[in-house]
């Protein structure tokens, strides 16, 4: 069994933002995270599942994720992304990222537990620790690419 452990933040929503992550299983422990100088946080939240997700080497894996995300649990156990596909996410924010979560996550055998944030949860609250501070970090924040071709299609109509 392998525990994911996922965060997101952005300041500003949208403004600077980042994933933490943990994975954890038995002896095994690894942190990821990463920034993006223009983003929301519910792309955080769910590219962080996504990265957690990507790092696991090899399929078929029997995964817990743990999120404080209710957009990405519900939009997953709700089915309601399963929806969104059949009406080619017409309306839909976060396409390109729900896209490659639906390729990896069918990868795996997984399931979501929902955790209340800023609540002392210890794997929660260092994975907050790890967003906030890669979404700070000015020198290494990358480009969310997809967001910010939609953000400036948008301002252009």
């Amino acid at each position: 069994m392998i525990e994911l452990y996922t965060d997101g933040a952005a300041s500003g929503n949208p403004g600077p933002g980042g994933y933490g992550v943990i994975l954890r299983s038995g002896t095994h422990y690894k942190e990821l995270s990463a920034g993006f100088r223009l983003t929301t946080n519910n792309r955080m939240e769910l590219l962080a599942v996504i990265v957690g997700l990507n790092a696991l080497k090899s399929p078929g894996q029997e995964i817990t994720v743990f999120s404080d995300s209710k957009y990405v649990i519900d939009s997953v156990e709700k089915k309601w992304v399963f929806g969104w596909v059949k009406i080619g996410f017409k309306g839909k924010k976060n396409k390109d990222l729900w896209t490659r979560f639906l390729n990896v996550y069918k990868l795996h055998h997984v399931k979501f537990v929902w955790i209340k944030g800023h609540n002392n949860h210890p794997e929660n609250e260092r994975c907050d620790e790890l967003a906030v501070a890669a979404s700070k970090n000015r020198s290494a924040l990358g480009i969310d690419t997809e967001f910010e071709m939609e953000k400036s299609k948008s301002s252009l109509l």
